[in-house]
């Protein structure tokens, strides 16, 4: 078995500490000081070698010109100041004078802007928190009928203080509203208030030179994709422990996005996992230890403070206030338990169980096989053993005791599934199909490596569905993808991630030989992957036959989602041996039987209506301020929570047997079971 050293992919980016877009607003500036920060002399060395290796190795080759220098400004205004609630107009005029000179700066080194604009930045963060301060002494009148534009992002400069103030206003107003909601009297709120915000002002006197140097150079990285960037020293030291799973905590990657720790990813078999509490995208408020320690709470805190929080020994809980990813603006926070624990190599492992179900009047077994990750312990193989666990290893087992169990198809479940050692999609792909190429590698330098499934052998030839989702990434959709290039599979689900990129670490040490201090790192896209039929799987993914309702519709998740992410685009298609199995005939069939089934399962109509809500909900661009309007938003979500709650559904439930009876398996299996009929 070859390792492919790109092979080890995730599927989201490792975003770091972004500056938060904490609140803020002018104020008298002769009542406040702060410390100007200023570059280190190393930054210079670096910021040229960091621009070098992008230019020389990335695998989207782009030009160092006033028209990037005019994008880098903009990328990096944004990341101080998303939502424009902290620079004022004359500020945003004031940086025009550098709209054309940060390519020349790249090139000789000069760091100087970025440092110019982060105080002045600092000078107007600080203004807003003596705003902040003085209006947090009064009481909120909540009967006003007023409303909240919550994203400015796309909005104009203000042009004076007394504008931001409004804007500011009403913002600490909705933050009230939001605990006084939580059943939080006027003191405790204020309280809880307060310290937020002495929070967020601690945080901006704690950054240091590198954070500032860091943010810049991401503004400069993130034009080339979103998965390419430069970690500082600290960054790259918790970029290790992410990619190694060994770190003691809930195993989950987070990422800032504006105030809030966003989940990115759960790891496979981490105890955010198995409790089914945490899913990607939800937003953590607050964190508190133990059964009943005191909740922080950490809106606008640094990635790596709140990391610290949630990070503990071994069989610890920690508590997290989250509001999840599918929540209405209006909807109340909810608060979950996690026992801490590390997250082990057989907890990630391929697992596998049966159901059964009724179809025109038959029976059918169907197999599940689920695949939380692409895994491979290569130290476990350096070392000797030979029992060593891979995927492809546990996945040919699964698969011996499924068919001498004696099912009639075989489900591969890659829900959420952000990917892992590329040879092992490879290799997994072999157990379905004779032989033949899998995935397609161009690299920045145009040279084409066509990866083979060598192993003549099938270990399962009978009928089969691949389960995808929005969070199928990376190995997961080669595996995908070549399944439905040969034909020999039907995929179901929702379009995948679109992430159709390899990033290679630079550790920049190796170019300081003479410094003994660390130097971060860099992470750059360097190649493409491209499915047997010619077509890359970046930004568009795979695009199942048979499409599923989602709670990720309406969601920001993707590839397609980032701005500067790489385009799908295609090459020359290989030459490959298709199967024969001509399901692509009954697929209108296929879809006319599925639709008719959901629309008799109460199950389904409920998704399908709380999908709808949330796109509409996501088109609101002001949010009310009337505690009694909220309240009652409020009141009428819990009242059809709970009456959801009441109702049975025996039907449904006496036909599963599978152990979490999973609603989209169970229309997988029948989806599946008609494949097998139609065929007959």
């Amino acid at each position: 078995m070859k390792l492919i050293i790109y092979s080890f992919v995730l599927c989201f980016c490792f975003t770091g500490l972004l500056l938060s877009t904490a609140p803020a607003d002018p104020v008298d500036s002769t009542s406040i000081s702060f410390t100007k920060l200023e570059p280190e002399p190393y930054h210079r060395r670096v910021e040229q070698l960091v621009t070098q290796l992008l230019l020389r190795n990335h695998y989207k080759h782009i030009q160092i010109n006033d028209s990037l220098s005019s994008q880098m400004l903009d990328q990096y205004i944004k990341i101080l100041d998303y939502n424009r609630c902290y620079f004022l107009t004359s500020d945003i005029a004031l940086f025009e004078k550098y709209r054309y000179q940060l390519d020349d700066s790249l090139r000789s080194g000069n760091v100087n802007p970025a440092y110019a604009i982060f105080n002045i930045f600092q000078q107007r963060f600080l203004e807003r928190m003596n705003y902040i301060f003085n209006c947090l002494n009064q009481k909120f009148d909540f009967t006003v009928d007023e409303y909240l534009e919550f994203d400015r992002s796309e909005g104009s400069w203000l042009k004076t203080k007394t504008q931001l103030d409004s804007v500011w206003c009403k913002r600490l107003k909705n933050e009230a509203l939001n605990l006084k909601l939580t059943g939080k009297e006027q003191r405790d709120i204020s309280e809880t208030l307060q310290k937020r915000y002495r929070n967020f002002q601690k945080r901006i006197n704690q950054r240091q030179s590198e954070d500032i140097f860091q943010l810049y150079m991401n503004s400069f990285a993130l034009l080339f994709d979103p998965h390419t960037n430069y970690m500082s020293p600290k960054l790259s030291e918790d970029f290790k422990i992410q990619m190694s799973h060994s770190l003691e905590g809930i195993g989950a990657l987070l990422r800032t996005d504006n105030d809030y720790t966003q989940v990115v990813r759960i790891i496979p078999g981490g105890p955010a996992d198995k409790s089914g509490l945490l899913q990607a995208n939800d937003r953590i408020t607050s964190v508190g230890q133990g059964e009943d320690g005191e909740m922080v709470d950490v809106i606008g805190w640094r990635l790596d403070d709140v990391v610290q929080l949630i990070r503990g020994p071994k069989s610890t809980t920690v508590r997290l206030q989250i509001i999840p990813a599918d929540a209405a603006l209006e909807d109340p926070s909810v608060n979950i338990h996690i026992v801490r624990d590390k997250v082990k190599l057989e907890d990630r492992a391929a697992k596998s169980d049966t159901l059964e179900i009724m179809d025109e009047g038959r029976l059918f077994k169907i197999g599940v096989i689920d695949i939380p990750d692409f895994y491979f312990d290569f130290d476990a193989m350096r070392k000797g053993d030979k029992n060593y666990k891979c995927t492809t290893r546990d996945v040919t087992r699964l698969l011996g005791e499924l068919q001498s169990a004696g099912v009639d198809g075989i489900i591969i479940d890659l829900r959420q599934n952000g990917g892992g050692f590329l040879n092992e999609a490879i290799d997994l792909t072999g157990l379905f199909i004779k032989d033949g190429p899998v995935v397609q590698v161009r690299r920045s330098n145009g040279k084409l490596n066509i990866e083979r499934d060598l192993d003549s052998n099938v270990y399962y030839d009978g009928p089969l569905a691949v389960l995808v989702d929005r969070l199928s990434a990376s190995a997961s959709e080669i595996f995908a993808a070549a399944i439905q290039d040969y034909g020999r599979g039907i995929i179901i689900g929702n379009q995948t991630f679109g992430k159709g990129t390899v990033q290679n670490v630079v550790k920049l040490k190796r170019f300081f030989p003479e410094s003994k201090s660390k130097k971060g790192q860099v992470k750059l896209t360097i190649a493409k992957f491209y499915r047997v039929n010619g077509g890359s799987t970046q930004h568009k993914g795979v695009l199942p036959d048979i499409e599923l309702p989602s709670r990720f519709t309406g969601m920001e998740i993707g590839e397609s989602i980032n701005k500067t992410a790489l385009l799908w685009d295609e090459i020359k298609p290989v030459s490959f041996n298709k199967c024969n199995f001509n399901f692509n005939d009954n697929i209108q069939t296929l879809y006319a039987r599925h639709k008719a089934r959901i629309d008799k399962n109460r199950k389904f109509q409920y998704l399908i209506e709380d999908i709808e809500k949330l796109e509409k909900d996501r088109e609101e661009k002001f949010l009310s301020l009337q505690e009694e309007k909220r309240k009652k938003k409020r009141d009428e979500a819990e009242a059809k929570k709970t009456a959801r709650e009441k109702e049975k559904d025996d039907e449904d439930e006496s036909k599963l047997s599978i152990k979490n009876k999973d609603l989209i398996v169970m229309e997988s299996a029948h989806i599946l079971s008609d494949m097998i009929l139609l065929s007959q």
